[in-house]
């Protein structure tokens, strides 16, 4: 029944990890499609940048939740590992008698392991942090460059601080509202990308996870 029980865990396992997966994925293709429309054109107005943060963050909420369901799965299956076949494989003393009430007290009235944020957190701190950062350049560099600018001049660089607040500019939105607004966002994702939760369960346990 337990060698049943685990093969059950790992596909629900490899399953939501494959959700995962796919979410990175969409994400990647967002911000490498949309950085190719803003950057190879000065026709290109700099919000498709804005556009392309928008889109992964979106995602970045969707993968989060998603990580929190795969978090169940892999804490059940990293119980049996641990306690059951290691346990097997090698006996040890320091074998934990409520390894299985853990597993059954989850079967029974399954719940969340970790808070949203948390979730949201890692996500950003593995895979998103790199993605913003990416477009955070791209945006800094197309309101700094003229000729990736329309109607602009073909010179390098801008004149100015006020020229790039004022080609930071979004429709009726003044540029330097604009600037606040990305500076708040980031500083949140700078946040999140060095926050460190005290690890506990299984991620207190090695350094191979996701």
């Amino acid at each position: 029944m337990i060698i049943h029980y685990y093969r059950g865990e790992i596909g629900r396992m490899i399953s939501w990890r494959d959700r995962i997966d796919r979410t990175s994925n969409w994400a990647m293709t967002v911000v490498a499609g949309l950085l190719s429309v803003s950057l190879s054109t000065p026709t290109s107005h700099h919000g498709v940048v804005l556009f392309a943060m928008l889109l992964i963050s979106v995602f970045l909420m969707i993968e989060a939740r998603r990580y929190r369901f795969f978090d169940v799965y892999r804490a059940r299956v990293r119980q049996l590992e641990r306690y059951y076949f290691a346990q097997a494989l090698n006996p040890q003393a320091e074998l934990n008698p409520d390894w299985a009430l853990a597993i059954a007290v989850s079967l029974r009235n399954p719940a969340f392991l970790m808070g949203y944020r948390e979730a949201l957190f890692r996500r950003v701190r593995r895979n998103y942090c790199w993605m913003y950062l990416i477009l955070l350049l791209a945006w800094g560099l197309k309101i700094s460059t003229p000729k990736l600018l329309p109607d602009m001049p073909a010179t390098e660089t801008v004149a100015s601080w006020m020229a790039i607040v004022d080609n930071a500019a979004l429709g009726p939105v003044p540029g330097w509202l604009v600037l606040a607004t990305i500076g708040l966002i980031y500083s949140g994702i700078v946040v999140a990308s060095l926050y460190r939760a005290p690890d506990d369960g299984e991620f207190a346990h090695g350094e191979v996870h996701v």
